[in-house]
């Protein structure tokens, strides 16, 4: 009942806004295994296989809810080359999006269930493992793969010519590979930190480095790092994000690893519709749109700066984007 009291107050000071419309996002919300759909989907997009799994339903029964959940404009559909994601609306009319807010924001509340938080850990972990897979079976041809899309001598130069070197500042890597930006960049901060989750290509990237001594080299994720208040001024995650199961979730963090004053670059694939990616680079995701990527930081805290997009061969296009966390933030 309160949340339909805020609801009708949204719905006095926007735009008119159909009362109907209203009752059929209601509804559609009103059961808890949907609910529970909306909260998981607070940073991640979901294939219907994968949520049948994460809540022990058969695929039908999966597909209705999601049928549903689409038509009311709670669930917006996302074709990642032959396979469907779903994720929430993120680009309704405005005054519907400020009631589907609210909707999110009270599934939020809600507790999973014991046994649905343990199938959703399990559906991201094989994404984790599927992707590191890849990395440990590939570390040595991984560079030559990922010049079939976009290679460092593609996108080096415009990160670089981004890039803000605060003095006696500390840089965070996500992600280094071969390490082609460590070996040019290092000198420009008194304290660097490597980061990758593959040994692997954490291994190239140091031997890259030579005998640098103020550069740390870390196995692990950003979220690993927050619990040891690592506090970063420049932050640059490049050819990432495509590979990790929540991209939005690791964007998240290293967000709270960012200073007040900071600079995060993310360089990354624009949206595009080749499978092949998968298979050859072992990406998970088929890129991002801008738009995507900018909503991600703003529920961070991050305001976007300069961008820069490049077109590539085999119709490719990748972006680099400058997000930055205000000075005043806490």
């Amino acid at each position: 009942m309160i949340l339909l009291w805020r609801l009708l107050d949204y719905a006095a000071v926007i735009a008119p806004l159909d009362s109907a419309q209203v009752a059929v996002a209601l509804k559609a919300a009103g059961a808890p295994v949907r609910l529970e759909m909306l909260k998981i989907m607070q940073r991640d997009s979901f294939g219907v296989l994968e949520l049948g799994q994460i809540f022990a339903m058969q695929q039908p029964a999966m597909s209705h809810h999601l049928k549903v959940m689409t038509r009311a404009c709670l669930l917006d559909r996302r074709r990642e080359g032959n396979s469907i994601f779903y994720r929430r609306m993120q680009n309704a009319e405005p005054g519907l999006q400020r009631v589907l807010e609210q909707i999110y924001a009270t599934a939020e509340l809600a507790a999973l269930q014991k046994s649905v938080a343990r199938r959703l850990a399990r559906v991201q972990r094989v994404r984790k493992l599927r992707s590191q897979r890849f990395f440990a079976d590939n570390a040595q041809r991984f560079h030559s793969q990922q010049d079939l899309i976009a290679g460092f001598t593609d996108y080096g130069a415009t990160v670089r010519a981004l890039m803000r070197h605060a003095v006696g500042g500390h840089w965070l890597e996500v992600g280094p590979g071969a390490g082609e930006l460590l070996a040019a960049e290092m000198r420009g901060y008194q304290a660097v930190t490597a980061l990758d989750n593959s040994a692997a290509m954490l291994s190239a990237s140091r031997q890259r480095a030579g005998a640098a001594t103020h550069i740390e080299f870390v196995l692990g994720e950003p979220a690993d790092l927050l619990a040891r208040a690592v506090a970063a001024d420049c932050i640059t995650c490049n050819m990432v994000l495509h590979h990790v199961p929540s991209p939005a979730a690791m964007l998240a963090d290293m967000a709270q690893l960012l200073r007040p004053g900071g600079q995060m670059l993310i360089t990354d694939l624009d949206a595009h519709d080749q499978e092949w990616a998968k298979t050859s680079c072992g990406d998970l995701w088929l890129g991002f749109s801008p738009d995507q990527l900018s909503a991600w930081a703003r529920e961070s805290g991050l305001v976007e700066g300069r961008s820069e997009y490049l077109a590539l061969r085999n119709g490719f296009r990748v972006q680099v984007r400058e997000f930055l966390r205000p000075a005043d933030a806490l």
